[in-house]
């Protein structure tokens, strides 16, 4: 029986506030990281972030050049990089930093699931088309088990989001929505917890 850690990823002040139209996202979300402590399961937060001037940013890269180039880009230190304060990490809770899209890029995120014996992840951020997507597509080919929370991911694109987590994904993961997991966690050895089994 393999581990489980659900990821929480991107889900940045910054970030958030780019999808202010979205008020209950944050509370169910909230829902899912109190029903992961509750079970055991592991909470790893992923942010996305880059030192003063940006020096990993090449300006061959299309997107993080564009953000490197705007005000307010999420560089280390900057408010607007931290986790939303509704669905705040616990002490002791890890938080990767990535310097790329994919949750596994340039950060030690797969560093930590080795030492903690992590072999299904639970993905969750913002955005669908983004990090989660990038992170569904890396962890596949890593042999992870994945599951999608469906609910758990934004996109600024609804069509986009309703594509990738009704046609794309479930190739992948198993795609599911927060209140089902959520229910599926009262049923002893569904998810194994971090450091178990």
């Amino acid at each position: 029986m393999t581990s489980t850690a659900l990821l929480i990823m991107d889900v940045q002040q910054g970030i958030v506030d780019r999808f202010s139209s979205e008020p209950g996202y944050l509370a169910g979300l909230g829902s899912a990281i109190m029903a992961a402590r509750d079970a055991g399961i592991a909470v790893i937060y992923v942010t996305v972030g880059f030192r003063a001037g940006y020096p990993e940013v090449s300006p061959r890269n299309k997107i993080f050049g564009a953000i490197a180039a705007r005000a307010g880009s999420p560089a280390d230190g900057d408010a607007g990089r931290a986790v939303h304060p509704a669905v705040a990490p616990a002490p002791g809770e890890v938080i990767v930093t990535k310097r790329r899209v994919s949750a596994f890029a340039g950060s030690d995120l797969e560093v930590v699931l080795r030492a903690q014996g992590i072999g299904h992840l639970v993905l969750a951020g913002i955005a669908t088309s983004g990090v989660v997507l990038s992170t569904v597509r890396l962890a596949a080919d890593l042999d992870y088990q994945l599951t999608v929370l469906a609910d758990g991911c934004l996109d600024a694109d609804p069509e986009v989001h309703r594509v990738l987590t009704g046609k794309v994904f479930p190739r992948q993961a198993e795609v599911t929505s927060i209140a089902d997991w959520t229910a599926s966690l009262r049923w002893p050895g569904a998810y194994p917890a971090a450091g178990r089994g």
